[in-house]
């Protein structure tokens, strides 16, 4: 029974650890080939499906049914340096001979000698230390963590609190449109015009008899060579030229009805 028992155990550890390493093969690969199409959600799908693999095959192996595997013992049955197709196949041509050269790799239970040297030497640098010493040690490095925390904390906070005065709004967005709409399209404006600065000019205005008469008053003077010669008329003004082109004219003459009310005047 007990041999049954190991016998599926070793067959749930052995599926287990194979869809971990197809997960961390399929991950090596995206990084290595697909890394300018790689995104960081993806990255982080990958890394919680091996956390949710190594989880479960630590509920498998601290599972009250599954017998202590630290005292079963490994014995190598065959050793040789021939060159073993089931062992490639089994490694996936990792191992091609299982010869006394790798087996100590392979079956060790221990570290390695050159790590297991600097475990002793860590452990008997930590012996040395006495209890007051270490807890100074301990405080020191706790104030340290707390500082360096803090300062992170307040950079945070200054961080956040400028990127909210950044984007405080400081227009009214529907009085922008508004704008921009009236100046674009002329959208929201007036017809009105002020008194006087259109074109027609209405007859109960006082002066605006005045204007038309002037306007009646208009003739044509055929020209003439000389330009001194010209003398116009304009709604009762003379203008005098003076004999030489070129100069200011001597004097001028003016003859306007005075109105009550300038048409141009608000």
């Amino acid at each position: 029974r007990e041999e049954k028992q190991l016998e599926l155990t070793l067959e749930a550890l052995i599926s287990q650890v194979a869809d971990l390493k197809n997960s961390l093969v399929s991950f090596i690969y995206k990084l290595e080939n697909e890394y300018d199409r790689l995104t960081w959600p993806s990255v982080l799908d990958s890394f919680a499906l091996l956390s949710g693999q190594l989880n479960t095959l630590n509920k498998v192996l601290k599972h009250e049914k599954t017998p202590l595997l630290r005292n079963q013992v490994i014995i190598p049955l065959v050793l040789s340096p021939d060159r073993d197709e089931e062992i490639m196949r089994q490694t996936e041509g990792r191992v091609p001979v299982f010869s006394h050269e790798v087996v100590p790799d392979h079956l060790r239970t221990k570290p390695d000698p050159e790590v297991e040297e600097q475990e002793k030497q860590l452990i008997t640098d930590a012996a040395r230390i006495s209890p007051d010493g270490a807890q100074k040690q301990i405080q020191s490095l706790n104030k340290m963590c707390s500082n360096l925390l803090e300062k992170i904390s307040k950079e945070e906070r200054e961080s956040e609190s400028g990127g909210l005065r950044q984007n405080k709004q400081t227009f009214n967005p529907t009085d922008t449109n508004a704008l921009v709409a009236a100046v674009a399209f002329g959208k929201g404006l007036s017809n009105r015009r002020p008194p006087g600065s259109g074109g027609s000019v209405q007859s109960g205005q006082p002066g605006a008899a005045a204007i038309i008469a002037g306007a009646s008053g208009m003739q044509q003077v055929p020209m003439s060579s000389a330009p001194a010669q010209q003398q116009p008329m304009l709604a009762g003004v003379q203008i005098a030229q003076a004999g030489q082109p070129g100069k200011m004219p001597s004097g001028i003459k003016t003859n306007i009805k005075s109105a009550s009310m300038h048409p141009y005047q608000r």
